[in-house]
């Protein structure tokens, strides 16, 4: 598993000063994504709907409006 590119825009072109602690998204060579955000698994697991589940291994991450907002642009259709 190999990151490929960031998604959106780096932190730093977002507002950050360090650019160390702030939330990312990276398409991977699988086609998958991987996101640096904050981990809410323990405020947000017991508010996921009935038909949503996590398993052991997983966890509930927050990344901010913006940096969602700015990767759309990157996404991909399909």
């Amino acid at each position: 598993m190999k990151i490929v590119r960031r998604i959106g825009a780096s932190p730093r072109e977002r507002g950050s000063a360090t650019a160390e602690t702030c939330p990312d998204i990276f398409e991977l060579n699988d086609g998958s994504f991987a996101v640096i955000g904050t981990d809410a698994t323990d405020r947000l697991d017991s508010e996921l709907p009935a038909d949503a589940a996590r398993a052991e291994y997983e966890r509930i991450v927050v990344i901010s409006r913006e940096t969602l907002i700015r990767a759309k642009v990157d996404i991909p259709e399909a």
